[in-house]
């Protein structure tokens, strides 16, 4: 079967929305919860919670093509290029740096129309330190652009874009078909989801970068989706998709084939359902964070609040293993023996929550 770009109602996507009603309706309401929720926030936590949700899409939009960064360096970027910092704060990852200014300028220009010079200015974004990608531009390679897998010899070929000379061609149209869909457009599709959702595969079908095409792809259904709600989105998508990136990938590949797309667009919904939830949980987590620090602040040393925060910073994901008093010691610049007292104290405080034994003790957040 030939490649949807290759059909002759290319690219004219149909799709019924009959049985998705209520799920869009409920993307509504969450969309207007999740505003009313983080306004009745202090604006420090509005902040945070603001941060938080860019570093999420930075580290799993990144983790869903196999790439992983510091989470130091990137929060320390998006803080930079915010202007949170007042002293800008040194990061050693170009890559990191990338994708951070990447997830900044897509939230402050997400009004803008899309047009090349910002495809190609977030492409030279998210390829800093890369020297082996010509950056800032269309791909122009002869060989087909396939995406694979399996071992040399035995690869599978799960799809095959368009050809490089017809790129240009194909994105002019795409960049149309983008701002002429958007609120403001004459072809406006009012449904949020439906909207990224179609830009998204749209997109992916062209893949018309060397590489990044799909962390560039997932910033572009979220310009759609912050475009039709009228604001930067309040939760990541990227961390709803590397919950289950086989089935991600799966729906990809599926709707590949035709320009019948029903089963991505309620696929992508349901997407988005989780994110909103996901979200909803980490603003959660901030008025957790509040009422936490406003509990225990002033009865903690320095060192204990040093460790606190660096718990506190790898939100509702947690502490990878959880806090152990070597690794206390390490964070705390301490002798082991002071970090078992410092745990222990914490411990009493109600601070903090034991599980283990011996060498197995570790500790969590009682949050």
């Amino acid at each position: 079967m030939a490649y949807n770009w290759q059909q002759k109602d290319w690219p004219f996507f149909t799709y019924s929305l009959e049985e998705l009603e209520c799920k869009l309706l409920d993307f509504a309401k969450q969309t207007g919860h999740l505003s009313g929720t983080l306004q009745s926030l202090p604006s420090k936590e509005q902040v945070d919670f603001i941060v938080a949700t860019m570093l999420s899409e930075a580290l799993k939009t990144s983790a869903i093509e196999g790439e992983y960064f510091s989470r130091e360096d990137v929060v320390s970027s998006i803080r930079n290029n915010m202007g949170l910092n007042t002293i800008p704060e040194k990061v050693s990852d170009q890559r990191a740096s990338g994708i951070a200014e990447l997830m900044v300028d897509a939230r402050n220009t997400f009004n803008e129309p899309l047009s090349n010079v910002k495809l190609f200015d977030w492409h030279r974004m998210l390829m800093k330190g890369n020297l082996w990608i010509n950056k800032g531009m269309w791909r122009t390679d002869e060989a087909p652009m396939q995406i694979i897998s399996g071992a040399i010899g035995k690869e599978k070929v799960h799809f095959e874009a368009p050809p490089s000379q017809s790129v240009p061609a194909e994105m002019d149209r795409f960049i149309r078909w983008f701002n002429n869909t958007s609120p403001i457009g004459p072809d406006y599709i009012i449904h949020a989801p439906v909207r990224a959702a179609i830009a998204h595969l749209y997109f992916e079908s062209i893949h018309p970068f060397e590489d990044g095409n799909g962390r560039i792809g997932r910033a572009i259904a979220e310009k759609a989706l912050s475009q039709n709600i009228g604001r930067p989105i309040l939760f990541s998508l990227s961390q709803a998709i590397e919950a289950d990136k086989k089935m991600y990938y799966q729906a990809l590949q599926s709707n590949s084939k035709s320009n019948a797309i029903t089963p991505w667009v309620a696929y992508f919904v349901s997407l988005l359902l989780d994110a909103q939830g996901q979200a909803e949980k980490q603003i959660q987590f901030v008025l957790s964070k509040t009422k936490y620090f406003d509990r225990f602040e002033n009865q903690l040393n320095p060192r204990q609040l040093k460790v606190i925060k660096n718990m506190l910073e790898h939100g509702t994901d947690g502490f990878v293993g959880g806090m152990s008093a070597r690794k206390y010691a390490s964070i705390a610049k301490t002798s082991k023996a002071t970090a078992t007292r410092d745990l222990q104290q914490l411990l009493g405080l109600g601070a903090l929550l034991v599980e283990g034994d011996g060498r197995s003790t570790r500790y969590y957040m009682n949050i």
